[in-house]
């Protein structure tokens, strides 16, 4: 739960801090400018107070590693995808989409802070604790926090224990540890394919636990 508000209070804070030309910038996101991702953790910040305003008397289905499916990469093709790319480019200004993170923002994080961990929450079809549920949104916020700073080198970085946290998680998912030389932010880079491993990294992934067979863990 506290690395939920840590790690969402740091990525609003970095949108909050960026200069009116970042927003025309490339994210880390395949075909997405840092604007359509800005636009994006609007839809997630939504998402989150939905999902903790519906509560479920089902016993959960899954828990904060197996609420997320590992799939495909996207292909351009998913139609949220697409209206997220239209709807960013609607609001025109930076300040009236940074004011619309802010204000949805700040009630989802509240919202988070407040939930009962234990609460089971329905989402997707599915249902989880209250606390898994905020635990995935952990990885969720790092990863686009990545994808935020990704070619603005002056931003802020995500804070080192929203980084341990979202590792673990993702090791979670992966079933097996990244190698002990790798760092967490590599280690999510690397092993969400947002980048390439070195022939190093390569390496070390392809010794025991065939960790290497599983990279890149695409997350939907």
């Amino acid at each position: 739960m506290d690395l939920f508000s840590v790690s969402w209070a740091a990525l609003r804070a970095v949108v909050g801090g960026l200069a009116d030309e970042d927003f025309g910038r490339p994210s880390g996101c395949r075909g997405w400018l840092v604007r359509d991702l800005v636009c994006h953790l609007v839809i997630d910040a939504q998402d989150v107070l939905i999902t903790l305003a519906t509560p479920s008397d089902a016993e959960p289905t899954r828990d904060a590693a197996t609420y997320w499916e590992v799939g495909a990469a996207p292909d351009g093709e998913d139609p949220l995808d697409a209206l997220t790319v239209r709807l960013a480019a609607a609001y025109g200004e930076p300040r009236l989409l940074t004011f619309h993170l802010d204000d949805v923002g700040s009630a989802a994080g509240r919202a988070g802070v407040l939930a009962d961990p234990a609460t089971h929450v329905g989402t997707r079809g599915q249902v989880l604790t209250a606390g898994d549920y905020l635990s995935a949104y952990v990885l969720e916020w790092t990863l686009h926090h990545l994808d935020l700073v990704a070619h603005l080198p002056h931003a802020p970085r995500p804070p080192a224990e929203a980084l341990a946290g979202a590792r673990a998680l993702l090791e979670r998912i992966a079933g097996a540890a990244f190698p002990a030389g790798f760092s967490d932010e590599d280690a999510l880079l690397v092993g969400t394919g947002r980048r390439a491993p070195t022939p190093g990294e390569q390496a070390a992934l392809a010794g025991p636990g065939e960790l290497g067979a599983r990279v890149p863990l695409l997350l939907g």
